[in-house]
């Protein structure tokens, strides 16, 4: 048998020892012997082979072996003297250990630290075996010897294990990036792959952790748990992640702040506690749960159990300090400009839940789940009652008072910008409607929400059967495009002129439209079919203001009635002119004060007009003019050129009440 030494520095050296004697007496001699060993025997062994101590362990092993196929528990073979010198070896390599001045003072002789690992995963072994005998019995003194030093070299480990975690942090000023490209498995495999930068940017990531760190902490955590002290390396790994995990929380400026101050807190204030929890929230999906669960499949690889219940553990901890929060502003007073915030919200929540069914054990994840799903329900059906709330704005919005010029309502603004900016969470708006169909379904089958449901089955007075799609936001749109209709038609009856009010629903119309066309998440739900039948419905409303303006003006420049008996009467030519220059002066002194902004609509008007009139009266002109005397008479009945009316046409829709001042002076 190989009897094994130590050097000075605690090296596993090969140097010889005295047998052991079988009383306690010279067994108290040579335990008493070994520690009063002279430096100088030590110094000698410093350059013996370290492959001595693996001869040693393999006495170790062998031993172990021999205990467990000894069947007769009273009668325990022999402890070989290389037990002793062993658990000696192990001490005094964690003396040497502990005086070191480093804080993490596993680092730097690899192949010893190895050495040390494996001889304190067979010291464990071993002391599990002995511990199988019964007291009293040729073992007990051994096993007193190893338990004791494998409870110093556990200690030891679990204040290296704390080291290695806060110690070889990055320094807190350091960012949070996104997702590593770590890989426990190959790293444990040999393979170089760092958590500290990331190939691609060159930039840090979190965890930062290089992967000789990463494989002294997975090496210490697998000899803790193997020797029994899994309770306390769990203890210290979760104390110092969680410690991490809230320092990266106040880097993002996350506060827990309670239910009842964010009841309080005004609106301006809360948007911006908010907008810093949803950062929080995205950047637990996705980098700081992801790093936490790749940091701890690389430190506990060979427990995979262990590693994802400490993730749950913490992630448990930090999504119920979120969710609290998030159901705090769920109890708030609703409002339409919390519209947005609240889908935001919804949607973190959403992509928060991928992860913990990616990482939590099937126990936590499924109470977690269960728990953010239900968050996300509140804050999508206070998202569905605050959009379901627009009806009731547009229905109560009612005016006494005409809009000037017959110009785009506010109202119309309003609720057109509103739907752009809703539907650009179209997907998010889709997906809560249908909870919310279900939910109310599941609550009372018998009595559904009408605007969800009855309002198929009837044709909207816009055409709301010929859009694209009929889920419940769809029908939820249309109906709020329908009561804006209607909310409009009862204000196109504000104005006495009825010309006015076709240009009021015809401006009105044509910015619905355009709005629909340029947002491609509402034209997809309306679809083209209803944007055509909505063109019709405004060159419909273009078609009746000419009709009602310039209807009029074509029956004047009519030539029938201007002549009797074959002749053209005077008096009717000048009675034909003179009421085309009323009717003319007013419409221009009218509608070139009214409004349409739509600078395309403006010149398709100018340019429909234009081809109507013009054409008339330069044929009435023409035909008629010269049956009046020249000079002054004439002046007196033709106040228009055919260039000017051309000229004055241009002028109209322009909001300019002062365009025949100006012409005039």
């Amino acid at each position: 048998m190989v009897k094994n030494h130590l050097d000075k520095n605690g090296s596993f050296t090969g140097s010889p020892k005295p047998p052991r004697s079988a009383t306690s007496t010279e067994a108290s001699r040579a335990d008493q012997h070994s520690r009063n060993s002279s430096q100088e025997e030590l110094d000698h062994s410093l350059n013996t082979h370290i492959e001595d101590a693996k001869k040693l362990s393999e006495d170790i092993d062998r031993f172990v072996e021999s205990l467990s196929m000894c069947h007769d528990k009273s009668n325990p073979p022999e402890v070989p003297d290389s037990v002793d010198t062993f658990s000696k070896i192990v001490e005094s390599r964690i003396k040497k250990y502990n005086s070191c001045e480093n804080a993490t003072r596993f680092c730097k002789m690899a192949e010893e630290d190895t050495c040390f690992i494996e001889a304190v995963t067979m010291l464990s072994k071993l002391t599990n075996s002995l511990s199988e005998f019964p007291s009293g019995s040729m073992t007990t003194r051994s096993l007193n010897l190893t338990s004791m030093v494998l409870q110093r070299a556990m200690t030891f480990m679990e204040e290296e294990l704390r080291n290695l975690l806060e110690d070889s942090r990055v320094s807190s000023n350091s960012r949070i990036l996104k997702n590593s490209s770590f890989n426990a498995t190959n790293l444990l495999d040999g393979e170089q792959c760092d958590l500290t930068l990331s190939e691609s940017s060159g930039e840090e990531e979190y965890p930062s952790y290089s992967p000789d760190v990463l494989t002294r902490m997975n090496r210490i955590a697998s000899a803790m748990i193997l020797a029994g002290y899994e309770t306390e390396c769990c203890q210290v790994y979760s104390i110092s992640r969680r410690n991490a995990f809230s320092e990266q929380m106040k880097k993002l400026e996350f506060e827990r702040i309670n239910m009842e101050d964010v009841q309080r807190m005004p609106w301006d204030s809360l948007e911006g506690e908010i907008t810093r929890w949803i950062r929080v929230v995205k950047s637990c999906s996705t980098t700081l749960f992801p790093g936490e669960k790749r940091l701890g499949d690389s430190v506990f690889s060979d427990s995979p159990m262990i590693s994802r219940s400490l993730f749950s553990n913490l992630a448990r901890a930090i999504v119920i300090q979120l969710l609290d929060f998030a159901e705090a502003v769920s109890m708030t007073k609703r409002s339409a400009e919390k519209l947005f915030k609240y889908l935001d919200m919804y949607e973190a929540i959403r992509d928060l839940i991928p992860t913990i069914n990616e990482s939590c054990s099937n126990e936590c994840e499924n109470e977690l789940k269960s728990e953010i799903s239900a968050t996300g329900d509140r804050i999508g059906e206070s998202a569905v009652s605050i959009f379901c709330d627009l009806e009731n704005s547009i229905k109560n919005d009612v005016a006494r008072t005409p809009v000037p010029g017959g110009a785009v309502h506010p109202l119309t603004r309003y609720v057109m910008n509103y739907l752009k900016y809703a539907c650009e969470y179209k997907g998010t708006l889709e997906h809560i409607f249908q909870q919310h169909v279900k939910l109310e379904e599941s609550n009372s089958p018998a009595k559904l929400k009408p605007t969800l449901e009855v309002e198929t089955e009837n044709e909207s007075p816009h055409g709301s059967e010929t859009v694209a799609g009929t889920t419940p936001f769809s029908i939820q749109l249309v109906t709020i495009m329908d009561l804006l209709d209607t909310n409009l038609e009862a204000k196109s009856n504000l104005y006495r002129d009825p010309a006015l009010r076709h240009i009021f629903l015809m401006n009105n119309g044509r910015y619905i439209l355009q709005k629909v066309k340029v947002s491609a998440e509402i034209h997809q739900v309306m679809g083209d079919t209803w944007c055509r039948r909505r063109s019709t419905i405004v060159r419909q409303y273009h078609k009746n203001y000419q009709r009602e303006t310039w209807g009029k003006v074509l029956q004047i420049l009519s030539h029938d009635g201007m002549q009797v008996h074959g002749k053209v009467v005077k008096t009717t030519v000048k009675e034909r002119f003179k009421n085309f220059n009323t009717m003319f002066d007013e419409i221009h002194r009218s509608q070139s004060t009214w409004v349409v902004s739509d600078e395309q609509l403006q010149s398709e008007l100018r340019v429909s007009i234009s081809a109507l009139v013009i054409p008339a009266y330069r044929s009435f002109f023409g035909r008629f003019r010269q049956y009046l005397d020249n000079g002054k008479q004439s002046e007196k009945y033709v106040k228009y050129q055919p260039e000017d009316i051309e000229t004055l046409i241009d002028e109209l829709f322009d909001g300019n009440s002062a365009s025949m001042a100006r012409r005039k002076t």
